[in-house]
């Protein structure tokens, strides 16, 4: 086989090897707290489109998790990764916080939010895909993307290629959206962390 044809075929390969060690794993699920504080960023993105806060999820159970539903997720999130490139609020805006659906370039919060509603286009419900506000190793806030399926939570990361359970990532889980509405968010007991200072 020609060297470039062997690279195209691991590529295509690699998502359904990914979800067979996944679909052996024990399913492992974050632990979701009592409601907490909207960040600023959110708030201010539902003013602009209120239909971010008005979505209900009314069966709370996980999506079921196929090889072409992980397929099209491991792809979403590579094309997001691809097609947008990072830049901070300050950068793009001239503010310290915004959230907004990117263009050419976003920071964080622009990457989860492109992702979420390309997997909502195709037919995952908003309550599978929660919108997660993480503390890094270094002390710095950071949002990413968790899909709640039937093999566990996964996170979408524009810092991270690999599409990992959420107890595989190296962050500390501080709050996230509710998975029955939108407009609500749940702090989140990350029994994985020495201490996790309050949540603001």
């Amino acid at each position: 086989m020609h060297k470039y044809g062997a690279i195209k075929l691991a590529l295509a390969l690699a998502p359904l090897a990914m979800f067979a060690e996944q679909a052996s794993a024990i399913p492992t699920f974050m632990t979701a707290g009592p409601r907490t504080t909207q960040p600023i960023g959110h708030y201010e993105l539902c003013q602009q489109y209120p239909v971010e806060c008005s979505q209900r999820t009314r069966q709370t159970s996980s999506v079921e998790l196929t090889r072409p539903l992980w397929s099209k997720i491991v792809k979403i999130n590579n094309d997001v990764n691809e097609q947008v490139a990072p830049r901070t609020d300050q950068e793009m805006w001239g503010i310290e916080e915004r959230w907004s659906y990117p263009g050419a370039e976003g920071d964080c919060e622009d990457y989860v939010l492109e992702k979420r509603r390309r997997l909502m286009e195709i037919g995952m419900p908003a309550g599978s895909l929660l919108i997660t506000v993480v503390r890094q190793r270094n002390g710095a806030g950071h949002a990413v993307l968790t899909v709640r399926t039937s093999l566990g939570d996964f996170i979408l990361d524009n810092l991270e290629s690999r599409v990992l359970d959420w107890t595989k990532t190296d962050y500390t889980y501080l709050k996230r959206q509710s998975d029955q509405n939108s407009g609500v968010w749940v702090s989140i007991n990350d029994s994985r962390a020495t201490a996790v200072g309050s949540v603001k």
